[in-house]
């Protein structure tokens, strides 16, 4: 059922007509906002924030924002600003980037309503395959579930690479396969509609979230930080809330056989069986303190 590598080598017009399609479908909806129900804004925004931490409790062990005490922060990828709000909180300073106008607006509404200084932190619009920002100016990047959604995932490792300090750290997580998410897709796009050969890696590039959107092997999660320099390379996988059924379906998938599915989906066995199927890859890597790896 697994399919070759999908990727999205091409000509530059096709890799900037398929970025401008990611941006146009986070611009619609940034990341974890249908989780907010409350009428009043900053209740609202804790309320996204509540749910990311019950849904994904894993971030706090692997982000661990009490480590960027005094140091410079890079969060790509920022969505409704929860976990940039931790940085600005820690952080000598925090930069904060994304491709959406969006996000941008949301964060910095978030952070003024939770009486975070503007002193603390940078917000602005940038593509993290070609971030703005001078070589060796960040000890930490962090970036939570967007990587996979750039149509160069491997540019966009590069450049962490490049603004961060030497002996700097990356953490990031993007999507893994083989994960209980990639084979729910393939079942429901693939196999129940007679396309067996769609294969999982192309059910996740047509079908979860934005277009275009890639999962990786623990091998090629540990290759795509290796090869531009990182050390230390640490890779782990998680099941995510969308592999237990968890989260609040989208609109695509509100009919009677979604319903079916999320009542009678075994979550107990796909939690017995535990991470090693989860949608989750986490990356660390270190930028060697002397020489090594991609520069400009």
């Amino acid at each position: 059922m697994e399919d070759a590598m999908v990727t999205t080598e091409g000509s530059s017009d096709v890799r900037c007509e398929l970025k401008a399609r990611v941006r146009d479908h986070w611009e619609l909806e940034t990341c974890g906002t249908r989780y907010g129900e409350d009428h009043d804004r900053l209740a609202w925004f804790r309320e996204i924030a509540e749910n990311r931490i019950r849904l994904e409790p894993y971030i706090l062990d692997f982000a661990r924002f009490p480590e960027a005490d005094g140091r410079q922060i890079l969060e790509i990828g920022v969505g409704a600003g929860t976990d940039f709000e931790q940085w600005c909180r820690y952080a000598a300073h925090a930069t904060g980037v994304d491709l959406t106008e969006a996000a941008i607006a949301l964060t910095a509404e978030h952070l003024r309503l939770e009486g975070i200084s503007e002193s603390r932190f940078t917000l602005r619009t940038a593509d993290a395959e070609a971030l703005p920002f001078e070589d060796k100016t960040f000890d930490i990047v962090y970036s939570w579930g967007v990587l996979h959604h750039t149509p160069n995932t491997e540019r966009a490792y590069r450049e962490a690479y490049r603004v961060l300090k030497p002996g700097g750290v990356m953490r990031t997580m993007i999507y893994h396969i083989p994960s209980w998410t990639g084979i729910m897709l393939y079942v429901a796009h693939g196999l129940l509609k007679g396309r067996i050969a769609l294969g999982l890696r192309s059910a996740i590039f047509n079908h979860l979230e934005s277009p275009g959107t890639k999962a990786y092997t623990c091998a090629e999660g540990r290759r795509l930080a290796a090869d531009v320099g990182f050390d230390s390379v640490v890779v782990t996988t998680r099941l995510g809330p969308g592999d237990l059924l968890e989260i609040k379906p989208s609109r695509r998938y509100r009919g009677w056989a979604a319903r079916l599915a999320w009542m009678f989906y075994p979550r107990p066995l796909v939690r017995l069986l535990g991470d090693r199927f989860g949608l989750y890859l986490l990356i660390e890597g270190r930028r060697p303190a002397k020489g090594g790896g991609y520069t400009t």
